[in-house]
């Protein structure tokens, strides 16, 4: 499937001051074409067999928002979707240049390795072991758990749910870490694990407990879709990276990501992700003060 989105046109003006300080030499580098750029790469580098094809190949999912669903006309959209297309603007100026692979988060590094993928871009956890299967991109993402609780709650914050010690009640997907889960935020707080995440939401909504205890990102978008029916409880935990997943022994491809993660988020060009955080967690970018390196 290839999702496919109109270039919006964008002024001259705006594209010399994106030049910045190159001058002429370093705009006809900027305009250099993908073919010319394709013939540069390295032969062995997956960067040159996707510039030669003239496409991106991401493999992804389309069932959990905010990360990667079909909107109201079947189309791919979420967080993920709108990184895959951060890289097929850097590879060929043409962010619908990018054919998304549906997998089952399980094919995420089979696929990889076996070749039918460029990379993976499906809200992947960083950890040790699967680092010594895939290389990792820069994070473009920091999860975490949440606690979500409702306007209509006799509990809001977290500072009232801490101090109702058992009286407070919260709801976790089932697992055997789930407890424990809770505990860390909430050490007095009586447990209700539950099958689902629908479930664990749905007992907060049928005011069986006083917050569900789910990921950060879930949490925000559910207030920004639903402000009168859901509320942040002001505390997160547990952070966790979420990153590009790339094959091992390809630096030259790594590193192309990499640089255009940065961009993205850090430099120039930071239109495309701040729209994204916007439009799917409800953030506003953080400045970008010219001096210091982001860290």
């Amino acid at each position: 499937m290839t999702d496919r989105l109109d270039d919006e046109d964008r002024p001259q003006r705006r594209d010399l001051l994106r030049l910045g300080g190159l001058g002429l030499a370093g705009a006809a580098i900027v305009a250099a074409s993908a073919e010319k750029a394709a013939a540069q790469a390295p032969r062995e580098s997956l960067l040159r067999t996707v510039l030669n094809r003239g496409r991106l190949i991401v493999g992804t999912g389309s069932t959990n928002a905010p990360w990667h669903f079909e909107d109201e006309r079947g189309q791919l959209t979420g967080m993920d979707i709108a990184v895959a297309k951060m890289l097929a603007k850097g590879l060929f100026d043409d962010e619908s240049k990018v054919e998304f692979v549906r997998q089952d988060p399980a094919q995420r590094i089979p696929n990889i390795n076996a070749g039918r993928i460029d990379c993976v871009i499906q809200f992947m956890t960083v950890n040790p072991a699967r680092a010594q299967l895939v290389n990792f991109s820069r994070p473009y993402y920091a999860e975490g758990v949440a606690l979500l609780t409702s306007p209509r709650g006799r509990l809001k914050t977290y500072a009232e749910l801490r101090a109702a010690g058992a009286q407070a009640r919260a709801s976790v997907l089932q697992n055997a870490d789930a407890d424990n889960l809770v505990k860390d935020a909430l050490p007095q707080a009586q447990v209700m694990q539950l099958d689902t995440q629908a479930n664990v939401i749905q007992a907060l909504d049928s005011n069986r407990v006083d917050t569900a205890v789910i990921d950060l990102s879930t949490v925000r978008w559910l207030v920004r879709r639903n402000p009168d029916r859901y509320l942040d409880a002001g505390h997160s935990y547990r952070s966790q990276l979420y990153s590009v997943a790339v094959r091992q022994n390809d630096l030259d491809w790594l590193t192309w990501i990499n640089t255009t993660l940065n961009v993205n988020m850090f430099g120039h060009i930071s239109e495309a992700f701040d729209g994204a955080m916007r439009e799917f967690f409800g953030l506003d970018p953080r400045p970008r003060t010219p001096g210091f390196p982001p860290i």
